[in-house]
C-alpha cells in the first residue's frame, strides 16, 4: 500500500468516528428537542425552541458530513511526479523560510488535519482560496509567502 493510499485511508477512518460522534450529539440534541421535559414553562423559556434549532443545525452539519465522507470514500488519489502540475489528489508541501506546511488537495473535508508518518497534513477542499491558487503550479513555483517544494 503506497503512502498516500494509507493517507487516505487514515482519513476515511478519522471521519467515519468524527461523523458517529456527530451522529451521536444530532440524536442527543434531537431527544432534548422532542422531551416532554423541554416544554416551555412560561411564554419566556425558549428551552425548547433552543433545542430544536441546535436538534436542526446537528442534523444539517451531520447531513454535510455523511456528503463528504461518500466523496472522500469514492476518491482515489493518483501519484504525482514531481514535474507534474498540481491537482486533485496532489500532496503539496509548502515551504517558507522557517517552516513547512503539508496540504492534500481532496474533493471535502477542507479543513480537517491529520497526522501520518509523523507529518500533519491538511486538507483543501476545492472551494479554498489556497486550493485554488495551487492549481496547475509546479515543485519551484510560488504561492503566496510560500514556495512549493515538494509534490506527491
Amino acid at each position: 500500500m503506497s503512502a498516500k493510499a494509507a493517507l487516505l485511508d487514515l482519513v476515511r477512518q478519522h471521519l467515519a468516528d468524527r461523523m458517529a460522534t456527530m451522529e451521536a450529539a444530532a440524536r442527543e440534541a434531537h431527544a432534548a428537542a422532542s422531551d416532554p421535559d423541554s416544554k416551555a414553562e412560561s411564554k419566556y423559556d425558549t428551552r425548547s425552541l433552543e433545542a430544536s434549532y441546535l436538534a436542526a443545525g446537528q442534523a444539517a452539519q451531520l447531513a454535510e458530513w455523511a456528503a463528504a465522507v461518500t466523496r472522500m470514500a469514492a476518491f482515489d488519489a493518483p501519484d504525482f511526479d514531481p514535474a507534474d502540475p498540481i491537482a486533485s489528489g496532489a500532496l503539496v508541501e509548502l515551504s517558507t523560510d522557517d517552516s513547512s506546511a503539508w496540504y492534500l488537495l481532496a474533493p471535502a473535508a477542507g479543513g480537517l488535519a491529520v497526522t501520518s508518518d509523523g507529518m500533519e497534513i491538511t486538507l483543501l477542499a476545492p472551494a479554498s482560496p489556497l486550493y485554488q491558487s495551487l492549481l496547475g503550479k509546479s515543485v519551484g513555483d510560488d504561492c503566496g509567502k510560500a514556495r512549493i517544494t515538494e509534490i506527491l
